[in-house]
């Protein structure tokens, strides 16, 4: 089994656990090598921010799980945290939700001559990010988006 395949059985494995936790969003969930070990990662988050206390239930909860149903062939590491202060943006949900910030935006091809956007972002309209950066608005489709992160300010 690939890491894609195992990443989305732990997904959905994960929305399920999370239904008990009806503030808790899942975020991501990353299956990745690291030296001779395997580690699985689940991020989660809510309104306010992911308190160690959260991690720890769903840590607890998911682990139960993934050993009832064995998903993941061999040994690896399992780590339940908070997407931190650049947390991916995934969902539509996610666009609409942080319509307003500030993020970074990163595209497979070029757009309007450029692989790489930092703005505050409009949202999510017809299958296109819409950020207003310092030289105008920019239309990034959805398809084309390698990535998308909430840019921390200082």
């Amino acid at each position: 089994m690939g890491k894609r395949e195992v990443q989305q059985q732990v997904t959905q494995i994960a929305d399920k656990v999370l239904t008990q936790f009806p503030t808790l969003e899942l975020v991501d969930v990353e299956y990745v090598k690291e030296g001779p070990d395997w580690v699985l990662r689940v991020f989660i988050d809510k309104p306010g921010g992911v308190e160690i206390d959260d991690c720890e239930l769903v840590s607890r909860e998911l682990s139960e799980r993934l050993d009832d149903t064995d998903p993941i062939p061999g040994a690896y590491l399992l780590e339940v945290s908070s997407p931190g202060l650049e947390r991916p943006l995934k969902s539509e949900a996610d666009f609409q939700r942080f319509a307003g910030e500030l993020v970074k935006v990163t595209t497979f091809v070029p757009v309007a001559g450029q692989k790489e956007w930092q703005g505050t972002l409009l949202g999510l309209t017809d299958g296109k990010v819409q950020l207003e950066t310092s030289s105008g608005t920019v239309e990034v489709p959805q398809e084309q988006l390698a990535s998308a992160r909430l840019a921390v300010q200082f």
